[in-house]
């Protein structure tokens, strides 16, 4: 693998490429001795760590890919991974790129039905499982291996000289399965390509040297760690920090401190529960020069109020399954409150018009986030789903789905998903910018918005908030004038209902179809 220097983010993939010897074996060769993977567990002065070097690293994924070798698997066949919460779980996902087989990394939450049903969508040839987790709880053809987690921690430890898969820059490597309402699952096909074109996130979002400690704050299954937490880290030589085990809001401060941790990344909402329960009006962070957030659009105000209590800066990132980030702010370009950034330096972004077309509108205009299909972190293609391809891609363009103004330096405000769109009383309405309103009352913590049906054919706005400790209730009446003085009418929520906290996804991230069925109270 032909060394690269960190930057140079529209230099071209080489055509030969493998992923997992991009991030591994290269660091292995240039830094054997640094520390490549710290993991955490318990809290404060009890935390119990681990720790691999990148020859430690390089050392028990070449142990696991020899492993999965012996088996009766061909280059191309497809192993799903649904490990615990572990580092073998990492482990797997690379062994199994460096192997030339497709990895296909999952939730260890998901249902037997539901992990059979991705195995039968993705023509699974094996799939790696908690021990005990074989047999009959999943309903599998005979032909597919099980492997349990006690066979890929034993290959692990014996070790084994990564020798990784001499692979094309765009043969397949992994299959992203997206969190869709749809009862079929949909498979996001990558390239090993996909990690050369995380390269613009270096400088064009974390600002990442070797030198750095990046944590993460999810879970090792969630893409968002194995692309932000672990892939990128590895492949510029610093060091990857994830914690297990529960997470609350007051470990952080305390982790980040721990393990001298100098870039942190978790979804906008561990941000706000980090400042909502720390009784200290400055929040000492130790080493940390920054933090990064994508995965859900932040709250006004918290980029400020961050840096107020913690001296350290807060970049946003927009992406999405298909590509990861590519719209972001940096410590390079700073950030603009209600902003999600600028596109990434190599990349070639615009707003096309939502009802088709493929010339870019003028700054201010409102349209469709599309980047040029030629980026070399844009998928393959959606797993055996070629017609639904058709709709993202016009001409030289992918549209993903967000709505977005690009203003006339650059900067993008993202509007939200198109499909996120309500149509109360027929009316078009983006949730966020119902959520930004209700989030600068006084009493109010988070909010989030959907729409129920009150009768066929009637929708209405329904408004979920989480108030702020100490905070009296605000009346509806209150609410509905605060939302009145700044919205047009259409856009005031009818039905407002506070509960103890908004239902998120266990890495964070706001469910707004799971509203309508939360406990709380109503106002």
């Amino acid at each position: 693998m032909t060394a690269r220097p960190i930057g140079e983010p529209d230099a071209a993939c080489p055509p030969r490429f493998n992923m997992a010897a991009y991030c591994i074996a290269s660091s292995a060769t240039a830094r054997a001795d640094a520390t490549a993977l710290c993991v955490f567990a318990g809290g404060g002065p009890d935390f119990a760590v681990r720790s691999w070097t990148y020859r430690e690293l390089s050392d028990a994924v070449g142990g696991i890919a020899a492993g999965l070798a012996r088996l009766d698997l061909h280059r191309g066949d497809r192993i799903i991974v649904a490990l615990p919460n572990s580092p073998e779980y990492a482990f797997t996902v690379f062994a199994a790129i460096a192997a030339g087989l497709i990895a296909v990394p999952v939730s260890p939450a998901l249902t037997p039905r539901e992990v059979a049903a991705i195995a039968a969508d993705c023509g699974a040839a094996a799939i790696a499982l908690d021990d005990g987790a074989t047999g009959t709880s999943i309903e599998l053809p005979p032909h597919i291996h099980m492997i349990d987690r006690t066979t890929i921690s034993a290959d692990a430890a014996a070790g084994a000289r990564l020798r990784a898969c001499d692979t094309a820059a765009d043969d397949p490597a992994y299959i992203v399965y997206t969190s869709g309402t749809t009862s079929r699952p949909k498979g996001v096909l990558h390239a090993h390509r996909a990690a050369w074109g995380r390269r613009p996130m270096y400088h064009g979002w974390y600002g990442i040297t070797p030198a750095d400690r990046m944590l993460h704050a999810g879970a090792f299954n969630w893409t968002f760690t194995l692309g932000t937490g672990l892939t990128d880290p590895w492949a510029v030589g610093a060091c990857a920090i994830v914690h297990v085990g529960d997470k609350t809001p007051a470990l952080w401060p305390l982790l980040i401190r721990a393990s001298r941790a100098t870039l942190f990344a978790a979804v906008p909402g561990v941000y706000r529960q980090i400042l909502k329960s720390s009784a200290s009006e400055r929040i000492d962070l130790g080493a940390l020069r920054h933090g990064l957030m994508a995965g859900e659009k932040p709250q006004p105000g918290l980029v400020a109020e961050w840096q107020q209590r913690t001296g350290t800066g807060l970049y946003e990132a927009l992406g999405m399954s298909e590509l990861s980030t590519f719209i972001s702010a940096s410590p390079t370009i700073g950030w603009r409150e209600g902003r999600a950034g600028k596109a990434q330096p190599g990349r070639r972004v615009a707003i096309l018009p939502a009802a088709g077309g493929t010339t870019p509108l003028p700054p201010g205009q409102e349209g469709l986030i599309a980047v040029d299909r030629r980026d070399a972190g844009l998928m393959l293609g959606y797993w055996q789903r070629a017609d639904e391809e058709t709709a993202v891609f016009r001409g030289d363009w992918f549209v993903g789905g967000d709505l977005g103004v690009m203003d006339g330096d650059g900067w993008i405000e993202h509007r939200g998903r198109a499909d996120d769109i309500m149509k109360p009383l027929g009316y078009r309405v983006a949730p966020q910018e119902i959520e930004a309103v209700l989030a600068s009352h006084a009493a109010v913590a988070e909010a989030a918005c959907t729409e129920v049906e009150v009768k066929a054919g009637v929708r209405l706005i329904l408004a979920a908030l989480v108030l702020r400790e100490g905070a009296t209730p605000p009346g509806e009446v209150e609410l509905r004038e605060h939302a009145a003085a700044r919205l047009a009418a259409y856009k005031v929520p009818h039905l407002y209902r506070v509960l103890d906290a908004l239902p998120r996804t266990a890495n964070g991230k706001v469910m707004r179809k799971a509203l309508t069925a939360s406990d709380g109270v109503a106002l």
